[in-house]
């Protein structure tokens, strides 16, 4: 039995017979409809935002228009699935391949028709689902827990950083974390600038402030660095050698509030696509994590509106 949705006429037969009325079943009886269709189409098309009347040249453009919408992917060519298929193996998240494309006029798909056709290419072996992000990882309550961090002398707190570095209004203010492989040896140091969410991600060979200072100082000296809001962890202690070299003020937030470091903490799961927890990185090379920060740079965000953080920052001027 095939489906076929009600005329143009009908609608109107409709809204006259509503306004007299009658029921639901009595419509239905009258124009020869089963009662599901007569009231699948009420709940679709009568103006519910405003007054719940069903108004039939309306319900019509409705109608029109979603017919359209459903009928724009028909449109997709090869070419097109080609460049979807570019950008999801860069990574790329179907929401900011739509955002990309449109910027560059081509509106011929949404991010649902991309998730879509990612699982059709999961159904017959594809792979394109690995590029998907990884789930965020699970976070435990701390139930009037100690508070054994945070115990770095003289600092300074997020609460005295200057307003316009929460707006993100100016250029220069970053966001530092480690991020931990298998092991208590080797990890990785991760910065993000607040504004436009450049990246940069260094190798460290162990976690002491000696080595993380020295990795820091070497990939920010090249770039404008006004202020670095960071976590309380014990590598961080010596704070002060990144003050007087990079000429910046380090501030620490609250303790187990890691939303203070939203940005940083959301780039983190980003890379953890790449460096999943419980990897090593000792074999992990400084060129790998250039090429990963590279990828994380080209890629546009939504907050940018649909620009890459590489083209939205500004480098250091000499």
């Amino acid at each position: 039995m095939n489906y076929q949705q009600i005329t143009e006429n009908e609608r109107y037969m409709l809204s006259v017979l509503r306004k007299q009325g009658c029921t639901v079943a009595s419509i239905a009886k009258l124009l020869g409809r089963h009662r599901s269709t007569i009231y699948r189409e009420v709940q679709r098309n009568a103006c519910w935002v405003t007054d719940g009347a069903y108004r039939p040249s309306k319900a019509q453009r409705r109608t029109v228009a979603r017919r359209r919408r459903s009928r724009r992917n028909t449109q997709m060519t090869e070419a097109i699935y080609a460049l979807v298929r570019h950008y999801l193996r860069l990574d790329w998240s179907p929401e900011q391949i739509v955002g990309h494309l449109n910027r560059k006029g081509l509106h011929y798909i949404s991010h649902e028709s991309i998730y879509q056709y990612i699982w059709r290419d999961k159904a017959k072996g594809g792979l394109l689902w690995q590029h998907l992000r990884c789930a965020p990882k699970q976070r435990r309550k701390r139930y009037n827990a100690y508070d054994s961090r945070g115990r770095i002398a003289a600092k300074k707190h997020i609460s005295e950083r200057p307003h316009d570095v929460e707006n993100r209004n100016s250029q220069g203010h970053w966001e530092i974390d480690t991020v931990m492989g298998k092991g208590s040896l080797h990890c990785l140091v991760t910065l993000v600038e607040r504004k436009t969410g450049y990246t940069v991600i260094g190798h460290l060979n162990n976690k002491t402030t000696r080595e993380l200072n020295r990795r820091v100082i070497m990939m920010l000296k090249s770039h404008l660095v006004k202020t670095i809001t960071a976590d309380n962890g014990t590598e961080f202690h010596q704070y002060s050698v990144l003050e007087a070299a990079l000429k910046t003020t380090v501030y620490f937030a609250t303790p187990y509030h890691s939303w203070e470091r939203g940005t940083n903490e959301n780039t983190n799961g980003l890379i953890r696509q790449y460096f999943p927890k419980g990897m090593s990185l000792e074999l992990v090379t400084q060129a790998e994590c250039n090429q990963i920060a590279k990828k994380l740079n080209t890629r546009p965000r939504k907050r940018l509106a649909f620009k890459t953080p590489e083209e939205c920052y500004v480098p250091k001027s000499e």
